[in-house]
């Protein structure tokens, strides 16, 4: 059974993208039930893929880029959890942009989804 990709994108944080000072972010919060993926695809920004070592995530505190995740080291997203998604290197203008996620889970294979939102400019 696969999740379709309008329902993951309800884990998405409308309006949480957001330029930084070395590149821009966005939050997924989950609101479907306790998951986790043991490989993560390249996020892709209007389009055009990001490399691995440029996306990291934060949980408790440490941050993991998305090449290492693994069946080892998953990518976890608890129930009614904030997870913040940063990308290092790419600066976003001030109009839409169309953002990707892809991941892999064990016993479904690859899911994904994606959303588009206008990013604020706080600097943080």
């Amino acid at each position: 059974m696969k999740v379709p990709g309008f329902l993951l994108r309800r884990l998405y944080v409308k309006g949480s993208l957001s330029s930084t000072v070395d590149g821009f972010q966005f939050q997924l919060r989950n609101r479907l039930g306790s998951g986790y993926a043991r490989g993560m695809l390249p996020v892709t920004l209007d389009g055009q893929e990001i490399d691995l070592s440029a996306t990291t995530f934060e949980v408790n505190g440490e941050h993991h880029t998305f090449e290492e995740v693994s069946q080892e080291t998953p990518f976890t997203l608890g129930y009614n959890k904030t997870t913040t998604i940063r990308v290092k290197g790419l600066g976003l203008d001030p109009s839409p942009h169309k953002l990707g996620m892809r991941f892999e889970v064990a016993g479904l294979g690859e899911m994904g989804f994606d959303f588009t939102d206008i990013p604020s400019h706080d600097g943080a």
